[in-house]
């Protein structure tokens, strides 16, 4: 099941971006506290990109990888994510809507074994804390 939240970030497409994509393994941990990344490679983020990947949110670590799959500049990012047994596909899409105003949406396709509820709420606290850092950053 694909689930999405979206959020409206008050700062440009290009700076929300940036934030989101160029820094996202700076980041990531920053709106979800539960996930702990590290680049595996010193070259910019971008197709092909591989981040290690550890999810502390449960009782017992689990390692896994992200990989970049898709990146265009200011309108997209997608990734696979892998952890554990599961491999979910992602992807965040940025929308400029106003010279300092973009609309992030990001989603994700769920293995059939999850709760949904709880990573849809989850998505949307994440959501909500992209717009706090990105525009508290900036």
């Amino acid at each position: 099941m694909w689930i999405e939240a979206s959020t409206q970030v008050d700062r440009p497409v290009t700076d929300v971006f940036a934030g989101y994509a160029d820094d996202h393994v700076r980041n990531h941990p920053r709106w979800d506290p539960d996930i702990e990344l590290e680049a595996t490679s010193g070259q910019p983020m971008g197709v092909g990109t591989i981040i290690h990947r550890r999810n502390v949110r449960y009782e017992t670590p689990v390692e896994g990888t992200i990989e970049v799959v898709e990146f265009q500049r200011d309108k997209a990012f997608g990734v696979t994510i892998r952890e554990g047994e599961f491999e979910m596909p992602g992807r965040v899409t940025f929308q400029s809507v106003g010279p300092a105003t973009t609309v992030v949406t990001i989603g994700a396709e769920l293995p059939g074994s999850v709760d949904e509820q709880l990573v849809a709420d989850r998505m949307q606290r994440s959501a909500g804390n992209i717009k706090q850092l990105i525009e508290a950053d900036l």
